[in-house]
């Protein structure tokens, strides 16, 4: 499974990528908005530090204006996503940027009906919003599985991009529905590598090693 961060915060985004296990980024508005920096400024600079997919979302909500606003964005780097609501326009204009060769994220899915028609538009990625769903009283990993089942019994190349991840459970429950895509918080890819035991047990053998006074 990939690992994209959700985040505009540069110095958060150049940390994470010298782990090596940053396959993407996305963001959105409100995100770079509370950057306090230019959206156009913030974007290039990402896609400067990372080489995989960037997500830049739209703010039009008319398919004119999401195609004028998708273009200015996908000729900031070659790296850029697209990043659309999944509305009726959204998805006049995910077909279009796909004739195009433009790659998209297809975002705010709650539905397998959306993510059908998303992956017929031709979306790069579809983004169903879980822990969304969960506050709801619905179980968003669900959502997860019946879009795998329908991706996987038609052949849609669009990838599933797990989003609105609150915690490392929600990771794991997404890799095992068979999610391509993850798109986690800074905090929670951390969390990712801990573990209690691992604690006790790395405390145990620093413990038995300073008894013996040895250096490496």
């Amino acid at each position: 499974m990939k690992f994209f961060i959700d985040t505009a915060e540069i110095s958060e985004i150049r940390e994470l990528a010298e782990t090596g296990l940053v396959d993407g980024i996305t963001t959105n508005p409100s995100l770079i908005k509370q950057s306090g920096r230019d959206f156009i400024e913030v974007i290039t600079e990402i896609c400067g530090v990372i080489s995989g997919p960037v997500s830049a979302e739209v703010i039009a909500t008319d398919t004119a204006g999401m195609l004028s606003e998708g273009r200015r964005l996908a000729a900031i780097a070659s790296n850029v996503t697209v990043k659309l609501p999944l509305t009726w326009d959204g998805l006049k204009a995910c077909r279009t940027f796909a004739d195009e060769g433009i790659a998209t994220n297809v975002t705010l899915c709650f539905s397998a009906n959306q993510a059908l028609l998303a992956a017929k538009a031709g979306a790069s990625f579809i983004s169903p919003f879980i822990g969304r769903l969960d506050d709801l009283g619905v179980d968003g990993l669900e959502l997860i599985h019946k879009i795998r089942t329908i991706y996987d019994n038609y052949g849609f190349e669009t990838e599933i991009l797990a989003a609105s991840i609150r915690s490392s459970a929600h990771v794991e429950a997404c890799a095992l529905a068979g999610a391509d895509v993850a798109t986690i918080p800074p905090q929670v890819l951390k969390s990712l590598s801990r573990h209690t035991l691992t604690d006790k047990g790395l405390a145990s053998f620093l413990t038995d090693w300073e008894t013996t006074g040895q250096s490496i």
